[in-house]
């Protein structure tokens, strides 16, 4: 059984299967609807039901107000259809967007690599294209375990047969455990891609600032790989933050791309030094290694943020100090059901 969903005010009418959110149905039909988490935490896809009937699904009381329920506001990322609906949502436009539906892939594992002790580079090859913009995510479904997991695609659009995954183990999660203990070059994977709104604003035409936490690495390889084969001519830099010397990686990479391109530069730092790392490099958080190389003065760039909430938190603080502000602020942050369940969203930013 299926539905009619009407969007307003674009009135477009996209078909709604039983069972299937309102986002994904959406975003399957190149309907882009702002939404981050997409797992019912964060509110950014709420919109308002104006007819028909709804399932809200598990929709967080903190994301989604006692109040707003009773005003017939809903979550798109959980919220199901039960009768043919219209619904009022802010369809935003970006010219540097592409808006591209949502597929299904099927593909096979064909390279695992250890790139860190905790961080794992996994490629799935793909007999049929991927089409996604730089910064985009899949949801990637991991043999049993309940439901999707995100991860941030580290190659470019131009490398479409395939997606490349920087997955960082994490203790009791059952779906890095599987992909780190279980997984084997030759097995299949399915996933749905591409997702999220994280993408370089080229139109802009800014020099660029990306600070990357860890495994959030993997977004910026992506669109600092396109722009600099696109030819981009601004200035581009990068900041990569990890804890000690053993968890960098792709050291290489950046550093080469930097030798081919006097347009870009590549700063890693150390949060938490060893005894034993031979290191000369920047040290402290990554916010704090911008500051300093920028002299606490970022007025005239664009900035991309990709990360853990805390790193973002800190970096958005240290970039409004130097005079960007939120207009030319972009962040990727990926929320699990723990960090939602306080409720806790910046205090800084309403995006996030």
């Amino acid at each position: 059984m299926s539905y009619e969903l009407t969007i307003e005010p674009i009135g477009e009418v996209v078909e709604v299967e039983e069972g299937q959110t309102i986002l994904d149905a959406c975003l399957r039909s190149g309907i882009y609807i702002p939404y981050q988490c997409n797992h019912g935490l964060c509110s950014t896809c709420k919109v308002e039901v104006l007819e028909g009937d709804t399932d809200l699904g598990e929709a967080s009381p903190f994301a989604l107000l006692d109040f707003e329920r009773e005003e017939g506001m809903v979550l798109a990322c959980t919220c199901t259809l039960q009768s043919d609906a219209v619904i009022e949502a802010d369809i935003e436009e970006d010219e540097d967007a592409q808006y591209l539906a949502i597929e299904d892939y099927q593909g096979t594992v064909t390279e695992i690599t250890d790139l860190t002790p905790l961080v794992k580079r996994i490629i799935i090859s793909v007999p049929k294209e991927v089409c996604f913009q730089a910064g985009q995510y899949i949801q990637l479904d991991i043999p049993g375990v309940d439901g999707p997991r995100a991860f941030s695609i580290a190659n470019p659009p131009e490398c479409a047969n395939h997606v490349e995954l920087h997955v960082r183990y994490v203790e009791q999660g059952k779906g890095t455990t599987y992909l780190h203990q279980q997984l084997k070059e030759g097995d299949e994977l399915s996933f749905s891609a591409p997702y999220g709104h994280f993408f370089v604003r080229k139109s802009k035409n800014k020099p660029m600032i990306f600070i990357a936490g860890g495994t959030g690495l993997s977004s910026p390889k992506s669109m600092i790989t396109e722009l600099l084969n696109d030819g981009y001519s601004k200035q581009i830099t990068l900041f990569h933050g990890v804890c000690a010397q053993q968890d960098l990686y792709d050291q290489d990479y950046f550093t080469d791309l930097e030798k081919k391109h006097k347009n870009f530069s590549y700063i890693p730092a150390l949060s938490e030094k060893q005894d034993c790392d031979e290191w000369l490099g920047e040290e402290g958080f990554i916010h704090e290694a911008a500051e300093r190389y920028f002299s606490g003065s970022f007025a005239g760039h664009q900035a991309y943020l990709c990360g853990p909430p805390p790193m973002i938190e800190a970096s958005i603080k240290a970039l409004m100090k130097g005079r960007l502000f939120e207009k030319d602020i972009y962040c990727e942050k990926f929320l699990s059901k723990a960090d939602g369940e306080d409720g806790k969203r910046s205090p800084l930013f309403k995006r996030i």
